[in-house]
């Protein structure tokens, strides 16, 4: 099996890999098995590739959460019919990430074959050190940011994006006071907090309430749910 391990813009290309290596990667019988199981957090079907520049995004949301599989030539219903121009979709899908995705993040692509003589390419995406990732399109001057939801792709919010960016960051500090403290409070009693709330209940600017959220997200306070519209709060 040939097989590839890339970094976007620092390409490595391993032309056979060596039995350690090859432990990392599915065989057919784990992939039926993943498949059954539908999308989710870590994985993602494609039927083929016809817009590289959409499926791009579902592999840099992989990279800014927890990593994932995407498999080409699986419908979203989850049937393995496999790529019949398998090299193509590889070329431009890797096309695609190359123009698009930036900056640079982890992942092996492979294939397995069917009986079908077809087969299924396979991205896997490792959890990135580097984020926040994101595409940048011809078509839009703005570059975004995408997170994995469950089984959804969702592009990032402002503080989405600042935490990915500083999640690592050590020393971290806030100020316990009366804000916070309601805060703590109205999440005993309460599920989650959206950034609106938080900022209408306790009379505070965007601004501050955004910077108070992240800095709570970042010490271990709170957690973050990202939404398509607005991202929801709870304690840890």
């Amino acid at each position: 099996m040939s097989l590839k391990t890339m970094r976007t813009g620092n390409e490595i290309v391993l032309d056979q890999a060596t039995s350690n290596e090859a432990e990392m990667y599915l065989d057919l019988r784990n992939l039926k098995h993943l498949v059954r199981h539908g999308e989710g957090q870590r994985l993602e079907f494609k039927m083929k590739v016809k817009f590289p520049e959409k499926i791009v995004k579902e592999l840099v949301a992989f990279a800014n959460s927890d990593g994932g599989h995407l498999f080409v030539g699986v419908s979203d219903d989850g049937q393995i019919e496999g790529s019949k121009f398998v090299d193509e979709d590889q070329f431009l899908l890797e096309k695609a990430i190359s123009q698009y995705c930036f900056p640079a993040f982890t992942y092996h692509v492979y294939r397995i074959p069917l009986e079908n003589g077809r087969a299924v390419l396979v991205y896997q995406v490792f959890e990135s050190v580097d984020k926040p990732h994101f595409v940048q399109l011809e078509t839009d001057p703005n570059p975004v940011c995408y997170v994995r939801v469950n089984d959804r792709t969702i592009k990032a919010s402002k503080e989405m994006k600042q935490i990915l960016r500083r999640e690592n960051e050590e020393g971290l500090s806030f100020a316990y006071g009366d804000t916070e403290r309601w805060l703590m409070e109205y999440l005993r009693a309460h599920e989650h907090i959206t950034l609106s709330e938080f900022a209408l209940q306790c009379q505070l600017p965007a601004w501050l309430a955004s910077r108070k959220l992240v800095l709570l997200v970042l010490s271990r306070v709170l957690k973050i749910e990202p939404g398509e519209n607005q991202d929801h709060y709870s304690l840890r």
